[in-house]
């Protein structure tokens, strides 16, 4: 006698065709590497529409949104690293995640990638504005993206502090930082320094005292 096939269930069939990015635990594949000519495209392309200060919410939408070369935690670390080292943020920022896509190859074109812009618009710009810089209206123009440029950078600070700030303990450190720098006027690596190894400290692992253990 042959056995009864097993009755439909429609919730199981729907289970099988779940992609796996839905299933909870299950790993999304990553990006492809971008090749280097991909990589110094991008970087020319925020090299050439960064304006003012704001250049790292250009490297966020960039690295991060459009692209997604990298996520928001590694970013942050990437930027932290990029602070604590000589030089500018954008290019120390362009060599570490050229390097960490392709390598040395990666990390050239990224550099000359985005400085590319800049060095030949400045060439220009500094000209004309030798000529005519004391224009009211070039003055007007100057203040506006100044403005922008802090905008930029205060709305990209809030975009990555809803991903890295994990407790409240972590805006003491933010508060030690700015104290540090703004008030006691100390140089930025050193006041990260300290900070870092306070942070080091404070959420360092602690072992767990298990109940009951023999004295």
């Amino acid at each position: 006698m042959s056995e009864a096939a097993p009755a439909f269930d429609p919730n199981a069939m729907a289970a099988s065709h779940v992609p796996p990015a839905a299933v909870p635990g299950a790993v999304e594949a990553p990006t492809a590497k971008p090749t280097v000519a991909g990589i110094f495209g991008a970087f020319l392309l925020i090299g050439a529409t960064s304006f003012g200060g704001g250049v790292v919410a250009y490297l966020r939408s960039s690295l991060v949104t459009k692209h997604k070369w990298v996520d928001d935690k590694t970013f942050v670390e990437l930027l932290a690293i990029s602070q604590t080292l000589p030089g500018l943020n954008a290019t120390n920022m362009a060599i570490l995640v050229g390097d960490r896509l392709r390598g040395l190859p990666g990390a050239i074109a990224a550099v000359i990638g985005i400085c590319l812009p800049g060095a030949l618009l400045m060439y220009l710009v500094g000209m004309v504005y030798h000529e005519h810089g004391d224009r009211p209206l070039v003055t007007a123009a100057l203040k506006g993206v100044a403005a922008a440029a802090v905008g930029l950078i205060l709305a990209t600070t809030v975009q990555l502090s809803k991903k890295s700030l994990a407790h409240v303990y972590d805006l003491v450190f933010i508060a030690l930082t700015v104290i540090g720098v703004n008030r006691l006027h100390q140089r930025v690596p050193r006041v990260l320094v300290v900070v870092g190894i306070l942070a080091i400290l404070w959420y360092r692992p602690r072992k767990k005292v298990e109940e009951g253990s023999s004295q």
